[in-house]
């Protein structure tokens, strides 16, 4: 047994060590990180959830999004108080993370060495490593640890880089610089904690595509982020589908609720709780003959309503 136990020890050493001499993980340990997603993934094993769900995501608000979560066991994916080059953008996309780090030059060392044997671009900084793996439909998520002065992970030219690959903005824990230009860039945007003219000194990327931390949330690659103005909501690749239709259906209850309000049919009280089966009835009826488009198909909001209890 003890020999057991020795052997499996070594071999979870050797693992480590293995996945501690490259810059990003392998394919098969980014399916290890987000096991709960069962649908098509990206070439680097991250979840792919589909361009119809990001669309449809747009529409959802932060607060509907976090109380679905929340009501799954997953309490810390919000944060908050960022600064917006454009305040009026929403962004969705799949996420794709770098870790900053203060500055160690034997650490540096290294992390340069992994680049060079794994094919990544050895002239500029190492910052420029996680633009090259975008796709579009890519959110760039970075911890820059709240680096303002000396910290700005990008200018207007590595953005360009960034819209022109992904099609998305970023979400930075960490700052930028060259805002004007930024700004200029049609359909970019930035969540940041600051900007500063310096040039990034004495910080270093250590790895892409792993956890990171976002301020209050934690942040895995291949997560779905929704970004507005009220702050960015990371959601688990497998819990997406079901955030948008259960948020979907949130909203239109409310809607239904406002307007019986406003019509003085029912009471806030009977609003509030649990319906009774006139307004289950009412409510049913109501969306049969919704004026306007539905944001999902009648399908699915029959399948979603069919085992909900109101």
């Amino acid at each position: 047994m003890i020999k057991k136990t020795f052997f499996a020890g070594m071999v979870a050493c050797c693992t480590l060590g293995a996945q501690a001499q490259s810059v990003s993980p392998t394919p098969d340990q980014l399916k290890a990180y987000t096991s709960a997603w069962k649908g098509e993934r990206s070439a680097d094993g991250r979840p792919r959830v589909s361009d119809a769900i990001l669309a449809r995501l747009k529409n959802i608000s932060m607060e509907e999004a976090w109380g679905v979560l929340r009501n799954k066991g997953y309490n810390n994916q919000f944060e908050g108080d960022w600064q917006l080059i454009h305040t009026d953008s929403v962004m969705t996309g799949r996420v794709v993370t770098a870790q900053y780090v203060p500055l160690r030059p034997d650490l540096a060392d290294l992390v340069k060495e992994m680049g060079k044997k794994e094919g990544r671009v050895q002239t500029g900084g190492t910052n420029s490593w996680p633009i090259d793996v975008l796709k579009e439909g890519d959110v760039y998520v970075a911890d820059g640890y709240g680096k303002i002065a000396d910290g700005t992970l990008i200018g207007d030219n590595l953005g360009n880089s960034i819209y022109a690959k992904s099609k998305r903005g970023v979400i930075f824990y960490g700052s930028v610089r060259d805002v004007e230009g930024l700004s200029e860039i049609k359909g970019f945007n930035a969540w940041t904690k600051g900007n500063d003219p310096s040039y990034i000194q004495q910080m270093m990327l250590s790895n892409i595509n792993t956890p990171i931390r976002i301020g209050r949330a934690t942040v895995l690659p291949g997560d779905v982020v929704l970004a507005k103005k009220y702050g960015t909501i990371f959601i688990p690749a497998h819990l997406v589908e079901d955030l948008v239709i259960t948020s979907e259906v949130t909203a239109l209850r409310d809607e239904f609720g406002h307007l019986r309000l406003r019509e003085g049919k029912y009471t806030p009280g009977e609003i509030d709780t649990k319906w009774s089966d006139a307004i289950q009835k009412d409510f049913l009826n109501w969306v049969n003959n919704y004026p306007g488009k539905l944001p999902m198909t009648k399908k699915e909001l029959d399948d979603y309503l069919k085992d909900r209890n109101y």
